[in-house]
Parts: structure tokens; sequence; C-alpha cells
């Protein structure tokens, strides 16, 4: 028996990157997997036995109560959500449009809101054994806790996550754990070219560890706070970030 069997968990963003290292790792421990995003997220649920795979745009809330709609049909419970869906912007503020604004906020913190607001809905109907508490985990970020130039929109976003994250850990314990997972450079697609530019990824090296993380060690902690290991954690920002914040 590994730690998570007889688990159903969530994943979003699962297409690629942190989102797929994460459904990894749960179901290496056990965890049925119910996978989601945007973009076609089959290869991942091909990797993954009796995973499912539906398409979301999480800023949306007619496709976030859709795929909980079918979700239910075919699991009968929800034990863990991982979510992961998010972008990035770097523009300065001065350059920065409302439009630009918007579609951020849209994805990472309305997102957050209505993906997380219909998995705690479904956590809270469920009847938990003791011990066996459900548990929500959103992906922050570092900048989470400081300022960035040029990615003030970003940097809001995933600040107002954290925000979420301590508000419903307050408002569901005992019966449901949330926390957040602030990941600092990770080497994914939010690092290319098409996303940061080349002196903003030298300036990521610039941490004590002088390295860019990997999705699969996003994924373990993810695994970890799902598992027993994490049963005293709630309202948490955990920071895999190699060193650029230590609070």
């Amino acid at each position: 028996m590994t730690a998570l069997a007889g688990k159903t968990a969530l994943v979003t963003g699962a297409h690629r990157g942190i989102g797929a290292a994460c459904a990894l790792a749960l179901a290496e421990q056990g965890a049925q997997l119910i996978l989601a995003d945007r973009l076609d997220c089959s290869e991942t649920a091909a990797a993954i036995p009796g995973a499912l795979a539906y398409d979301l745009d999480v800023a949306d809330e007619g496709s976030v109560l859709a795929l909980f709609d079918v979700a239910k049909r075919m699991a009968k419970r929800l034990d863990i959500l991982v979510h992961c869906a998010g972008i990035i912007q770097e523009k300065p503020l001065l350059e920065t449009s409302a439009a630009d604004f918007d579609a951020v906020i849209a994805v990472n913190l309305r997102g957050s809101f209505l993906v997380g607001r219909e998995a705690l809905r479904w956590m809270r109907d469920r009847q938990p054994q003791p011990g066996a508490e459900a548990r929500a985990i959103l992906i922050a970020s570092d900048m989470s806790y400081y300022g960035r130039e040029q990615f003030s929109a970003y940097v809001a976003s995933k600040h107002g996550v954290l925000g979420l994250v301590r508000s419903w850990a307050r408002e569901f314990a005992p019966a449901i754990l949330v926390n957040a997972i602030c990941p600092g450079p990770i080497d994914t697609a939010m690092l290319d070219a098409a996303h940061m530019s080349p002196e903003w990824r030298a300036k990521e090296l610039q941490i004590p560890l002088a390295r860019f993380g990997e999705a699969r060690e996003i994924g373990a902690l993810a695994a970890f706070l799902a598992g027993p290991g994490g049963r005293y954690f709630t309202g948490q920002g955990l920071g895999p970030n190699g060193g650029s914040v230590m609070p």
C-alpha cells in the first residue's frame, strides 16, 4: 500500500511542467488522478494508469462548473486538489494595459478562486475518516513574498493566491487542510524566451543554490503535503526556492 492509495486527486495545469510533475508524483503514491488543462494533457494521462483528462479554462466559471459536474459523475469523492494552472507576464508597469492585468488576474487569481471554491465544496460534502483530512494545495510563487519590477500583475495575482489559502485554511479546518507551494525559479516553459527575457533568466540564477529547480521537486512536495506527513500543515506557503526567499 502507498500513502495515497484510495484517494482521488484533481490536478489542474497538468499539460506539462509543474502540473504534470505533481500528477505523476501523486500517482506514484497510489492516488487516482483527474487531470485538467486548457491545453491537451493526454500525454500526462497516458503515463498514469486510469487517469481521466479534461479540458478546462480556469478563468471561465462555466468551464469550471462543467468540469466538476463531469468529475463528480466519474469519481465518488475528491480528496486532493493541486491547482497548478497559471500564466506569467513580464512587462513594465507603464506598458501594462488594463487588459494585460486582467488576463493575468483572470487565470492566476480568479482561476484559483473558481477551482478552489468548487473543490472545497466537493470536499466538504465527503465523509472523511478520522485522520483523513482532505487537502487543497495551490501553486503560488516565491514572488508572493517580495515585489519584482516588471512583473507587477503576476506578483499581485500570486500574492492574492496566498490570501485565499490563508482564509480557506481557517474557514475549512480541521476537515480540509489548505496550503500553498511557493516555488522559486523552476525549469519549465514559464522561464523560456516567450515568457521571460534572457536578462531575467540570468537574474533568477543569482540565488544561493545557483540553479533552477526541477518540476519533480515541486511534485515531491505536493505529494508530501497530500500525504500523512502533511497532517500538521495548514495555511502555509512552503518555499522550494533555492534560497531566493528566506522568511
